[in-house]
């Protein structure tokens, strides 16, 4: 009887434990990563970087279809 009424209570305890401590673990592994000296320092070079990348495969893009588009004026029997 007694270790039945062990078994539910760790049944209805653990996950709760577990949720503790995933919670504890994540939430110190942001306090580590919001207070690290180059959190600063990278944001700013990061989404510029990604910002600059994101134009230049615009532009790219932006070439090629040009150069389709242009191939597509110069080609009478394609199909519309």
């Amino acid at each position: 009887m007694k270790s039945e009424v062990i078994n539910k209570l760790f049944i209805y305890f653990v996950p709760d434990l577990k949720r503790k401590k995933m919670n504890s673990f994540w939430y110190t592994l942001g306090k580590i990563l919001n207070g690290a000296w180059f959190y600063d320092n990278i944001g700013d070079i990061f989404n510029y970087s990604v910002i600059v990348l994101g134009f230049f495969g615009l532009f790219y893009w932006l070439r090629w279809q040009k150069k389709f588009n242009d191939q597509a004026a110069n080609d009478p029997n394609q199909i519309k």
